[in-house]
């Protein structure tokens, strides 16, 4: 009886088992709706997800509709559809791939020709997998005359009036999924596979870096010149000298590890705002308008402590700690303990300076900025402790501390504050307050500037300054700088370009009175609308992401739009869309998006148009220039930040020549 008992259960547990094996996480139903339009939806389990069709070769098996016989009717276009998709990069394969976790709607448009003679037979191919595996499935379709609808009529193999073939108009279809909206052209369909076929390369991490190390490298020598750290480079170089007057070479070693300690502390810096922001963060930084508004408070904060209103010092029992640790230590660790002790000391100095920094990286969209920022700027502030112990000699010709040393935070103090204007640009104009219109910004650059020359010329003192006996001939020549970079600006109030100031300056056409009229302006700022203005005039489209906040957009807008050759072709043969992906306008409706396995919603237009570059175009970063046909698809490789002029009307000529 127990051996009955038992193999009993083992059967049924084979068969149970066996049985479950047997997965159709995917479940098929196909129809013709009163329009003549194949319709198949598709049932997706619960966990399970559909991959999309036309996936990149050695991916995920696409979702393929084969029409193998054909009677009575003639196709029209290929299958589409208007279901959400979602986008996903999966390391399984290596690639960005596309899915559907609800239940999709497929459409194959039809002519009917023959109501009697109709059939239709074919098979649908498709991969289907949940987080544990991956099931690849085949399903048959056969549609007959019986299935058609009663109130349908056969069309004609040929429209006689045009001589061209009608298209049927595909309205909603109910079901039980509710309304599905299936539309002529899916534009927001991605074409990622398409833009790498034309084998472009639109990044711009080099060159980014570049600018963000000689930011911080110019960042470093500018700390040199503060009252913080000039006076301590002589002192520390020569305390290393006479610490091993019996040996050279060990004091030339202890001064280069102390460069290499300052290098190391500010470079740790970078990498820890790398960590907590993330790549994602920092990207965000550039266009999100609450923290421009925070920056622009920051760099005023950084500008009045420059100008003598207050000192920012970190607590003293921070540096007499490190003080203290570097007295009672030997050897490399005392030595990075008085790099950490000049770190903390000289931060009333540094520290504007360094925010500045941090902020730009940030700004910039690129993941290692902070940390390349922070190499160049320890690395410009540790040269000099190296070069005096290798050259001791030099320290004699150093110039002695004096009053000059505050002028350069004076200096330093006006350069902030007309930064601090850029970012409540962003701001301005990522909430349309149009509170800082482009004539308002220049008049107080003009401002700043001007009082910057007048100060240098001694016509203004402020708190720490000392008396100015003479004008020195560096003073001079600064002042001459500044004073005509003030007279520059002022034809700008009329609508004149300035693109030496165009990246910071807010876009012309927010100037009240403009005599300028050669701006690129575009002729919509909706893609869908941009669209089909575009369809209907049988005219290519040129999509340009772009950002109130973006620096490079406004170079790109200034010294390559403005040629007249990029403004004619632009202008007459393309419709120009720009999307700006910080518009902080609300939208009418929040959109709930599926990205990366996770669940987001977009509020407002600046989400949409950052999520359809992400989603259609597979890029994040701006200026990014992308062509298209009328059907979304695109025409030539995309462009990215290149002031090749050259180089980008060849780019533009590429895409009319091949929607020829």
């Amino acid at each position: 009886m127990i051996k009955y008992i038992n193999f009993i259960s083992v059967f049924l547990f084979y068969c149970y088992h066996s049985n479950a094996q047997i997965q159709e996480p995917v479940k098929w139903r196909c129809h013709i709706n009163e329009s003549g339009a194949v319709i198949f939806q598709a049932t997706v389990e619960k966990g399970w997800h559909l991959y999309d069709m036309d996936l990149p070769e050695g991916g995920p098996i696409s979702t393929s509709f084969e029409f193998e016989q054909i009677s009575g009717a003639k196709l029209s276009g290929k299958v589409y559809t208007d279901s959400k998709v979602h986008s996903q990069y999966e390391e399984m394969f290596g690639m960005t791939v596309r899915w559907f976790a609800e239940n999709p709607v497929f459409v194959q448009k039809l002519k009917i020709t023959d109501k009697a003679g109709f059939q239709i037979t074919g098979r649908i191919d498709y991969m289907s997998c949940n987080d544990e595996n991956c099931i690849p499935g085949e399903e048959e379709f056969q549609l007959s005359a019986k299935d058609l609808p009663a109130g349908l009529v056969a069309a004609p193999a040929v429209d006689s009036a045009a001589g061209i073939a009608p298209v049927p108009n595909v309205p909603k279809d109910t079901n039980d999924t509710g309304n599905i909206n299936i539309t002529a052209v899916d534009y927001w369909k991605p074409v990622i596979d398409k833009l790498q076929n034309f084998g472009q390369d639109t990044s711009t991490a080099g060159k980014s870096w570049l600018l963000i190390f000689t930011l911080g490298f110019g960042g470093g020598l500018l700390a040199l010149l503060t009252p913080c750290v000039w006076p301590v480079i002589p002192m520390t170089v020569s305390f290393f000298l006479k610490r091993s007057k019996s040996n050279r070479k060990k004091a030339v070693a202890d001064a280069m590890t102390y460069g290499l300690a300052i290098i190391v502390i500010y470079l740790l810096l970078g990498l820890l705002i790398t960590a907590i922001f993330g790549a994602g963060a920092l990207n965000d930084l550039s266009t999100n308008a609450i923290f421009n508004l925070l920056f622009f408070a920051l760099l005023v904060i950084f500008a009045a402590s420059f100008f003598g209103a207050f000192e920012l010092v970190l607590p003293s029992s921070w540096s007499n700690r490190m003080d203290s640790k570097a007295e009672s230590t030997t050897g490399l660790i005392s030595i990075f303990f008085m790099a950490f002790t000049l770190a903390l000391v000289s931060f009333s100095c540094t520290g504007p300076i360094i925010g500045t920094l941090l902020v730009e990286a940030a700004g910039s969209g690129n993941i290692a900025g902070p940390a390349v920022g922070m190499f160049g700027f320890a690395l410009a502030l540790a040269l000099p402790f190296a070069l005096f112990a290798l050259f001791p000699s030099w320290l004699q010709n150093l110039p002695k501390s004096g009053g000059w040393l505050n002028s350069v935070k004076v200096v330093l103090g006006f350069l902030e504050l007309a930064l601090a204007l850029k970012f409540l640009s962003v701001a301005d104009l990522a909430y349309g307050w149009r509170i800082l219109d482009r004539e308002v910004f220049l008049v107080l650059w003009i401002v700043i500037f001007a009082l910057l020359g007048f100060y240098l010329l001694g016509k203004i003192k402020l708190p720490h300054d000392s008396d100015l006996k003479h004008l020195s001939v560096p003073r001079l020549f600064l002042a001459i700088i500044s004073l005509a970079f003030a007279v520059y600006m002022v034809p700008g109030l009329w609508g004149a370009p300035l693109k030496a100031v165009s990246a910071f300056s807010p876009p012309l056409y927010t100037q009240d009175f403009n005599l300028y009229d050669g701006e690129v302006r575009a002729k919509f700022f909706d893609y869908e609308e941009g669209m089909a203005y575009a369809r209907k005039n049988r005219k290519p489209v040129m999509i340009d992401f772009t950002g109130y906040g973006c620096v490079n957009c406004r170079e790109m807008e200034a010294a390559v739009w403005s040629d007249p050759r990029v403004k004619r072709i632009i202008n007459n043969n393309y419709v120009l869309i720009s999307l700006y992906v910080d518009d902080k306008t609300k939208l009418d409706q929040v959109m709930e998006i599926t990205e990366n396995g996770k669940t987001r919603k977009l509020r407002t237009t600046g989400d949409k148009w950052s999520y359809l570059q992400r989603y259609k175009f597979g890029k994040n970063a701006q200026p990014f220039y992308v062509l298209l046909d009328n059907d979304g698809m695109p025409l030539a490789p995309s462009y990215a930040y290149d002031k090749n002029i050259e180089k980008y009307i060849r780019f533009l000529q590429k895409g009319l020549m091949n929607n020829d």
